[in-house]
């Protein structure tokens, strides 16, 4: 396999993880092609590799910098912004489960929250069902918060060997 189709089989398979992680294909495109890339590249860079329009790479790339995945950059004397994406694996996933927990976890626990409030008779076999199902996924949750907690803290090393020390 060449490079250059090495390179679009990658934003291919990223597009396709990125839809998995919460991300729109296109969004995970854009961001796979700042990885594979070793300068920074410009809107109409990005335009033209990925045969996308210039409505959608202005959007795309505005997003990618709201998730931190990307940063822009301007060089000295030029009028063009350009676009760069930290190429460390961890950083990525710890960006990625950042986000995701602010925008999908975080929302379920304090609702949770509020249901574990929930007032009724103690007796009643329908209030007791709903309390224990709210109960034993608010406790999920939170453990899957705390654990999430953990990574977002951790290095890479020690964060792999304590999950690999689990499963020996």
């Amino acid at each position: 396999m060449e490079l250059i189709e090495a390179k679009q089989k990658f934003i291919e398979t990223w597009g396709k993880l990125g839809s998995e992680w919460g991300i729109n294909r296109t969004m995970a495109q854009v961001h796979a092609l700042l990885l594979i890339s070793p300068e920074a590249l410009t809107t109409e860079e990005v335009m033209e590799t990925l045969r996308i329009s210039r409505g959608n790479a202005n959007m795309t790339l505005r997003d990618l910098i709201g998730w931190g995945l990307i940063e822009k950059q301007h060089k000295a004397g030029e009028r063009k912004e350009y676009f760069y994406a930290d190429k460390d694996a961890w950083n990525i996933a710890r960006q990625v489960a950042k986000e995701r927990r602010k925008r999908e976890l975080d929302p379920v626990l304090k609702a949770l929250d509020e249901l574990s409030g929930v007032e009724g008779n103690v007796n009643d076999p329908e209030y007791q069902t709903f309390r224990k199902s709210v109960s034993d996924i608010n406790k999920l949750a939170k453990n899957v918060d705390k654990t999430l907690d953990t990574m977002l803290k951790a290095e890479e090393n020690w964060f792999w060997g304590s999950i690999f020390k689990i499963f020996k």
